[in-house]
């Protein structure tokens, strides 16, 4: 069973759009895998604290984009096919890279600085 003991929601972003979220990237993260069974609805909003409609829309909308298969009087289940799972990673990489440019576009700097940054800090995560 998928736990979400380490979810946190933040503050301005609709909550079933979080919980969507942490799913992708647990299976982008390879924390959630194939078949893993997903917490009923009423036990995830009593776990978060929040509407079960807001649990059934996350769950509605992961299985209308595949990742999730319901059935009636079941568990759901994650479905992560590796070409899904690779279009996951590349929705969210797109989705984070795309905030940073328009972040560092705001603050001035030119694409050249950005690309001299990025290198930078990706070779000070190597040394870690």
């Amino acid at each position: 069973m998928i736990s979400f003991s380490e979810f946190v929601p933040v503050e301005g972003t609709p909550i079933y759009l979080q919980i969507m979220r942490y799913i992708k990237q647990g299976l982008v993260a390879g924390t959630i895998r194939d078949g893993d069974e997903m917490p009923s609805r009423r036990t995830l909003s009593a776990l978060l604290t929040v509407n079960p409609n807001t649990v059934q829309k996350a769950y509605r909308l992961l299985e209308e984009e595949g990742l999730v298969s319901s059935r009636t009087g079941a568990m759901s289940t994650v479905c992560a096919a590796p070409e899904l799972v690779e279009r996951v990673r590349r929705e969210l990489i797109e989705g984070e890279m795309r905030q940073m440019v328009a972040a560092v576009r705001r603050m001035g700097l030119t694409r050249e600085q950005a690309a001299a940054l990025l290198e930078q800090l990706f070779d000070e995560e190597e040394t870690l």
